[in-house]
Protein backbone atom coordinates (compact mmCIF):
# COMPACT_ATOMS: atom_id res chain seq x y z
CA UNK A 1 0.00 0.00 0.00
CA UNK A 2 1.26 3.06 -0.87
CA UNK A 3 1.69 6.12 1.04
CA UNK A 4 2.67 10.15 1.42
CA UNK A 5 5.30 10.44 3.54
CA UNK A 6 6.25 13.75 4.19
CA UNK A 7 9.18 16.35 5.04
CA UNK A 8 9.97 19.32 6.29
CA UNK A 9 12.85 21.64 7.11
CA UNK A 10 13.23 24.75 8.34
CA UNK A 11 17.38 25.98 8.77
CA UNK A 12 16.89 27.70 12.25
CA UNK A 13 15.17 26.86 15.34
CA UNK A 14 14.16 30.37 15.47
CA UNK A 15 11.98 29.60 12.48
CA UNK A 16 8.67 27.21 12.72
CA UNK A 17 7.82 24.32 11.07
CA UNK A 18 3.99 24.88 11.65
CA UNK A 19 3.35 25.89 7.95
CA UNK A 20 5.03 23.47 6.17
CA UNK A 21 3.42 20.19 8.29
CA UNK A 22 0.33 21.79 8.26
CA UNK A 23 0.16 22.09 4.67
CA UNK A 24 1.93 18.49 4.38
CA UNK A 25 -1.28 17.22 6.89
CA UNK A 26 -3.57 18.91 4.88
CA UNK A 27 -2.13 17.29 1.77
CA UNK A 28 -2.80 13.82 3.47
CA UNK A 29 0.87 12.69 4.46
CA UNK A 30 0.37 9.82 6.53
CA UNK A 31 4.16 9.82 8.20
CA UNK A 32 6.04 13.61 8.50
CA UNK A 33 10.01 13.74 9.12
CA UNK A 34 12.00 17.41 10.24
CA UNK A 35 14.74 18.54 10.37
CA UNK A 36 15.98 22.23 11.67
CA UNK A 37 19.12 22.49 10.43
CA UNK A 38 21.13 25.04 7.46
CA UNK A 39 20.14 23.25 4.01
CA UNK A 40 24.24 23.14 3.25
CA UNK A 41 24.80 20.49 6.08
CA UNK A 42 25.12 17.12 5.07
CA UNK A 43 24.47 16.04 8.37
CA UNK A 44 20.67 16.10 8.03
CA UNK A 45 18.87 12.87 10.31
CA UNK A 46 15.24 13.94 9.95
CA UNK A 47 15.78 13.33 5.78
CA UNK A 48 18.29 10.09 6.15
CA UNK A 49 15.44 8.53 7.86
CA UNK A 50 12.83 10.02 5.52
CA UNK A 51 14.56 8.26 2.83
CA UNK A 52 15.33 5.18 4.63
CA UNK A 53 11.25 4.70 5.26
CA UNK A 54 10.05 5.25 1.73
CA UNK A 55 9.13 2.66 0.13
CA UNK A 56 8.25 1.05 -3.47
CA UNK A 57 5.24 3.01 -4.48
CA UNK A 58 5.32 6.26 -1.86
CA UNK A 59 5.33 9.37 -2.69
CA UNK A 60 7.59 12.22 -0.78
CA UNK A 61 5.99 15.34 -0.54
CA UNK A 62 7.70 18.59 0.45
CA UNK A 63 7.01 22.08 0.61
CA UNK A 64 9.53 23.26 -1.54
CA UNK A 65 12.03 20.74 -3.75
CA UNK A 66 14.83 23.35 -1.81
CA UNK A 67 13.96 21.47 1.47
CA UNK A 68 14.98 18.49 0.53
CA UNK A 69 18.44 18.69 -1.59
CA UNK A 70 21.32 20.67 -0.10
CA UNK A 71 22.57 21.55 -3.29
CA UNK A 72 22.09 21.00 -6.96
CA UNK A 73 24.51 17.93 -7.69
CA UNK A 74 22.40 16.76 -4.04
CA UNK A 75 19.25 17.03 -4.41
CA UNK A 76 20.24 15.46 -8.54
CA UNK A 77 21.36 12.37 -6.15
CA UNK A 78 18.50 12.00 -3.95
CA UNK A 79 15.66 12.35 -6.97
CA UNK A 80 17.83 9.82 -9.21
CA UNK A 81 17.53 7.53 -6.59
CA UNK A 82 14.08 8.09 -5.85
CA UNK A 83 13.51 7.05 -9.49
CA UNK A 84 15.45 4.30 -8.91
CA UNK A 85 13.39 3.13 -5.87
CA UNK A 86 9.97 3.57 -7.73
CA UNK A 87 9.33 6.37 -5.03
CA UNK A 88 7.58 9.63 -6.43
CA UNK A 89 8.00 13.15 -5.49
CA UNK A 90 5.49 16.04 -5.44
CA UNK A 91 6.26 19.60 -4.16
CA UNK A 92 3.38 21.38 -2.65
CA UNK A 93 4.61 24.67 -3.75
CA UNK A 94 6.11 24.28 -7.05
CA UNK A 95 4.66 22.57 -10.66
CA UNK A 96 6.81 19.45 -9.81
CA UNK A 97 5.05 15.90 -9.38
CA UNK A 98 6.56 12.85 -10.55
CA UNK A 99 3.43 11.32 -10.33
CA UNK A 100 2.62 12.68 -14.19
CA UNK A 101 4.23 11.89 -17.00
CA UNK A 102 6.09 15.43 -17.59
CA UNK A 103 6.84 14.73 -13.80
CA UNK A 104 8.31 11.50 -14.44
CA UNK A 105 10.47 13.13 -17.38
CA UNK A 106 12.28 15.20 -14.50
CA UNK A 107 12.97 12.13 -12.56
CA UNK A 108 14.92 11.50 -16.10
CA UNK A 109 16.51 14.76 -16.31
CA UNK A 110 17.82 14.19 -12.48
CA UNK A 111 19.30 11.10 -13.19
CA UNK A 112 20.97 12.25 -15.83
CA UNK A 113 22.69 15.19 -13.96
CA UNK A 114 23.41 12.80 -11.15
CA UNK A 115 25.51 10.57 -13.23
CA UNK A 116 26.99 13.46 -14.91
CA UNK A 117 27.95 15.29 -11.87
CA UNK A 118 29.75 11.54 -10.77
CA UNK A 119 31.28 11.76 -14.20
CA UNK A 120 32.89 15.08 -13.59
CA UNK A 121 33.65 14.05 -10.20
CA UNK A 122 35.44 11.36 -11.41
CA UNK A 123 37.14 13.31 -14.07
CA UNK A 124 38.51 15.93 -11.77
CA UNK A 125 39.59 13.33 -9.43
CA UNK A 126 41.94 11.73 -11.85
CA UNK A 127 43.47 14.92 -13.48
CA UNK A 128 44.16 16.40 -9.96
CA UNK A 129 45.86 13.06 -9.55
CA UNK A 130 47.39 13.28 -12.59
CA UNK A 131 49.04 16.35 -11.68
CA UNK A 132 49.86 15.66 -8.38
CA UNK A 133 51.85 13.03 -10.23
CA UNK A 134 53.82 14.65 -12.56
CA UNK A 135 54.57 17.42 -9.84
CA UNK A 136 56.23 14.50 -8.05
CA UNK A 137 53.58 14.25 -5.31
CA UNK A 138 53.86 10.47 -3.63
CA UNK A 139 50.34 9.35 -4.11
CA UNK A 140 48.46 7.11 -1.55
CA UNK A 141 48.46 6.15 2.27
CA UNK A 142 51.30 6.94 3.58
CA UNK A 143 54.07 4.27 4.67
CA UNK A 144 53.84 3.03 8.29
CA UNK A 145 57.42 2.18 8.36
CA UNK A 146 60.28 4.35 7.59
CA UNK A 147 63.57 2.47 5.48
CA UNK A 148 65.23 2.41 8.99
CA UNK A 149 62.39 0.74 10.90
CA UNK A 150 61.88 -2.27 8.04
CA UNK A 151 65.74 -2.94 7.64
CA UNK A 152 65.58 -3.48 11.13
CA UNK A 153 62.74 -5.39 11.16
CA UNK A 154 64.64 -7.56 8.45
CA UNK A 155 67.80 -8.15 10.58
CA UNK A 156 65.44 -8.71 13.67
CA UNK A 157 63.82 -11.67 12.00
CA UNK A 158 66.69 -12.86 10.16
CA UNK A 159 68.22 -13.44 13.72
CA UNK A 160 64.77 -15.36 14.59
CA UNK A 161 62.07 -12.56 15.56
CA UNK A 162 58.54 -13.88 14.98
CA UNK A 163 56.50 -11.95 13.01
CA UNK A 164 53.94 -11.46 15.58
CA UNK A 165 57.03 -9.89 17.57
CA UNK A 166 58.40 -7.51 14.99
CA UNK A 167 54.74 -6.55 14.98
CA UNK A 168 54.44 -5.70 18.41
CA UNK A 169 57.89 -3.98 18.50
CA UNK A 170 57.09 -2.06 15.32
CA UNK A 171 52.96 -1.08 16.38
CA UNK A 172 52.07 -2.25 12.92
CA UNK A 173 49.95 -5.48 12.14
CA UNK A 174 51.29 -8.46 10.95
CA UNK A 175 50.45 -8.16 7.26
CA UNK A 176 52.30 -4.94 6.90
CA UNK A 177 55.07 -6.88 8.14
CA UNK A 178 55.12 -9.49 6.02
CA UNK A 179 54.39 -6.97 2.95
CA UNK A 180 57.08 -5.03 3.68
CA UNK A 181 59.87 -7.73 4.10
CA UNK A 182 58.25 -9.17 1.03
CA UNK A 183 58.79 -5.99 -0.62
CA UNK A 184 62.58 -5.79 -0.15
CA UNK A 185 62.80 -9.34 -1.49
CA UNK A 186 61.33 -8.19 -4.80
CA UNK A 187 63.22 -6.09 -7.10
CA UNK A 188 60.99 -3.08 -8.24
CA UNK A 189 59.48 -3.27 -11.59
CA UNK A 190 58.16 0.42 -11.09
CA UNK A 191 60.97 2.86 -12.20
CA UNK A 192 60.90 4.13 -9.29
Amino acid sequence: MSSYIGYARVSTASQSLDLQIDALEQDGCDKIFTDTVSGGKASRPGLDKCLEYLRPGDTLVAWKIDRVGRSLSHLATIMAGLGDRRISFRSLTEPLDTTTPGGEFIFHVFAAMAQMERSLNRERTMAGLEAAKQRGKKLGRPEVMSLIEIDLARRLQEEGASLLMLAKKFGVSKTTIHRRLSALEQPDTNGS
